[in-house]
């Protein structure tokens, strides 16, 4: 793993070549750590999120009927 600094950070150049060489480089910041960079090939894939049928737990709870929330308000309100 290569270490750099904020200043060594500018030049882009070097940092890209790094990367694309598959090298993890670590930034600091005068003697506080700040982060890694990682190559692609290195990176933690996200997650897939698997989302519940909303369709389906719409039907469940309210069956067949049809709410409409602005007819709802507006008879509330009296102003049909």
């Amino acid at each position: 793993m290569i270490t750099i600094n904020m200043r060594q950070l500018r030049d882009t150049r070097k940092v890209k070549a790094w990367l694309k060489a598959g090298e993890s480089l670590e930034l600091w910041d005068r003697k506080q750590y700040i982060g890694k960079l990682l190559p692609p090939s290195k990176m933690v894939p996200k997650k897939q999120i698997e989302w519940p049928d909303f369709a389906e737990r719409r039907k469940r709870i309210l069956g067949d009927r049809n709410l409409n929330a602005v007819e709802n308000f507006l008879k509330e309100r009296h102003r049909d």
